[in-house]
């Protein structure tokens, strides 16, 4: 590739992955302020919205397959110039994604207590996190139409729209927080539910200007498509993607079993790690997205030897991304611990948390855009599938399993272990990278 086409392929990068890394990290931001405040309320408190994340987190997973499978046909689409398809993949996966949304809501507010028993065996944390589940569940309906429309627009190059969208709402969330948790401006003080209705009006605000965005850009077509569906195509895409994205996050809920049961001050620092690695991954999520989408429109134009370069070139990007971030989290974790009205035994473990995910940090951002981006480019989701089913299933669970109730770890030692997983998926999905048989190109 000569000088003059890197630089437009980097420059295109850039307005992907930018914006949507700014929206990532600005999320997270006011996510860690939300952190800060509802830390002021105990260890219980940020013990029970972390677990109620758990769950909310199967069902952003479930929906981020939806959406992946969304980009990739949108992208390719859009590649192939095929304005019927592109606005049929987009409906399409937007029903979907609301079934899946409708299941989640009747049963977060029907069984909020008796899921939040899994996961740990305190019965005042199990209540608090039943308390705020039953009403973060109205955001699943609001949050599976932000995940299509907003993919649809990155596909347009208007990802600064949904990063607009995202500040409006983080700041809503952060605002409400403050009024509603402390009982600011004449509100009654709510506590942790207050925190909960602030996340449920924020995410309708979320939704509100995302769909407004996507009426005006969205494109038109002409006709409707009359070629028939290709519904074999659609199900081998989703499908494995489900499977993979519910099996994973299964495993990390799993892993949140294992520190619940280890005690309330481990999944309480597990959850002070939270923003950390929000804001780690946000940094460079954008290279994830903007692999799906250039890679995938590469695919779908045909172009598979230039697809396979500006691959390369987007795990070159990663890597150097995730090196310096990873010494930082390392160095700044003392302080970060500090914000905390926690006890000092929480602090310390989660400073050796941290500790353990900057050394594996750099093998999640190259997993994050090898696996989310480039491989599922080509629609061809059994390879992602079968490489996080061995990560999550052969190694981390039984390391967790093994280190924690066999051998006795101390939590920190156990994430480490469990998080070793990173680097077999990594060098898995090397391989079939390097053998091209994920590249495709999608049929209409």
């Amino acid at each position: 590739m000569t000088r003059s086409k890197e630089q437009p392929f980097f420059r295109s990068v850039c307005a992907l992955a930018i914006p949507v890394a700014l929206q990532s990290m600005l999320q997270a931001s006011f996510g860690a302020v939300d952190q800060v405040m509802i830390g002021q309320l105990g260890g219980v408190e940020v013990a029970a919205v972390g677990l109620a994340g758990k769950f909310t987190g199967i069902f952003n997973v479930i929906v981020s397959a939806v959406g992946a499978v969304a980009g990739i046909m949108i992208s390719q689409y859009m590649g192939q110039k095929n304005v019927a398809e592109t606005r049929r993949s987009v409906i399409l996966n937007l029903w979907v994604c609301l079934v899946f949304a409708a299941l989640f809501t009747v049963v977060g507010v029907a069984l909020p207590k008796q899921i939040m028993g899994l996961y740990i065996n305190d019965s005042t944390t199990a209540e608090a996190a039943g308390r705020y589940l039953a009403i973060v569940s109205g955001t699943f309906l609001p949050t599976a139409a932000v995940t299509i429309l907003s993919t649809y627009l990155r596909c347009k190059k208007k990802a600064s729209l949904p990063l607009c969208a995202g500040i409006a709402s983080a700041a809503v969330n952060t605002g409400l927080n403050w009024v509603l948790i402390f009982g600011k401006l004449g509100a009654p003080s709510l506590d942790i539910m207050g925190a909960a209705l602030s996340t449920l009006i924020s995410q309708l605000v979320y939704f509100a200007v995302i769909l407004i965005m996507y009426l005006k850009y969205r494109e038109r077509a002409e006709k409707t498509t009359s070629a028939p569906f290709n519904r074999r195509q659609y199900l081998s895409m989703l499908l494995p993607l489900l499977v993979s994205e519910f099996m994973w996050v299964l495993g990390e809920n799993v892993y949140a079993g294992i520190y619940g049961h280890l005690g309330t001050d481990a999944s309480a620092a597990m959850t002070l790690t939270n923003p950390v690695q929000s804001l780690a991954i946000g940094a460079l999520c954008g290279l994830s997205q903007a692999a799906a989408i250039n890679i995938g429109k590469r695919l779908g134009d045909g172009d598979s030897e230039t697809a396979y370069r500006e691959a390369k070139k987007l795990l070159l990007y990663g890597l150097v991304g995730s090196l310096p971030l990873s010494l930082l989290i390392f160095f700044v974790s003392h302080r970060y611990v500090l914000i905390f009205n926690v006890e000092t035994g929480i602090r310390n473990l989660t400073v050796q948390i941290l500790a353990a995910y900057a050394a594996v940090m750099p093998f999640k951002v190259l997993n994050m855009i090898i696996g989310s981006g480039i491989l599922r480019s080509g629609g061809k989701t059994t390879y992602v599938m079968a490489i996080d089913l061995m990560g999550t299933w052969l190694f981390g669970v039984p390391l967790g399993l093994l280190t924690a109730f066999v051998f006795h770890w101390s939590i920190p030692l156990v994430y480490l272990a469990l998080s070793l997983e990173e680097c077999i998926r990594f060098a898995v999905s090397l391989v079939v990278f390097k053998r091209r048989r994920w590249m495709n190109q999608l049929k209409t």
